[in-house]
């Protein structure tokens, strides 16, 4: 994803935003951004769940084996 944000200029991110203005209108910006923004938080909550429960099993397993 940063590559092609690389590529990206000064134009090209006026001309993107331009068009989302025009697509969705002012008013409706700032719900989607919204929206955005609690998708991503929900993705980070489900990744550190993950981590969380990837970490219990590890730590059961290592406790099962050093039992035998």
């Amino acid at each position: 994803m940063n590559s092609i944000l690389a590529f990206l200029g000064t134009q090209e991110i006026i001309i993107i935003a331009i068009v989302v203005v025009l697509l969705f209108g002012a008013k409706k910006i700032p719900q989607l951004m919204r929206g955005v923004g609690s998708g991503i938080k929900e993705f980070k909550d489900g990744m550190k769940e993950g981590e969380k429960d990837s970490q219990e099993k590890t730590d059961k397993k290592e406790i099962n084996s050093s039992d035998n």
